[in-house]
């Protein structure tokens, strides 16, 4: 895809979520992808809306949770997923990934069989694959 397309897509997906809001914290919206490679886009909201806007540990949970459970239930099976909270909404990157990656290994899906925890930069890719990781070890 080139850079304008994205864009363009970017922009409808922004309008569809927004129309689709606002959700409560720890829940989701699902839109369509339109040229992205993908059937949906899932979007969960880790911070709340009010307030200082910071995520906490009870919503980036609950956000990776809620994701978790509605694209299996979507029949997806795959899933990207993001440190949901641990960008603007502030929360520390060590707890998120343990969180998220705690959440993915207890959850038992029926159609999800590849599920990624996605990094942004390289300090947070070593971060989140330190602490995923640890988490498969406790197992």
């Amino acid at each position: 895809m080139r850079s304008g397309e994205q864009s363009v897509a970017n922009a409808t997906i922004n309008r569809e979520a927004v129309s689709r809001g606002p959700v409560d914290l720890g829940g989701v919206a699902v839109t369509d992808a339109y040229d992205l490679d993908a059937e949906y886009v899932i979007h969960a909201a880790a911070m709340p809306h009010y307030g200082d806007g910071r995520a906490t540990a009870e919503s980036v949970r609950d956000a990776t949770r809620n994701t978790l459970e509605r694209a299996d239930g979507l029949g997806c099976e795959s899933l990207v997923i993001p440190a949901l909270g641990c960008g603007v909404a502030g929360f520390p990157i060590e707890e998120g990934a343990r969180i998220i990656a705690e959440e993915i290994d207890a959850f038992e899906p029926e159609s999800l069989s590849d599920v990624r925890f996605i990094a942004y930069s390289d300090a947070e890719y070593e971060t989140v694959s330190r602490v995923a990781e640890a988490v498969r070890a406790t197992e």
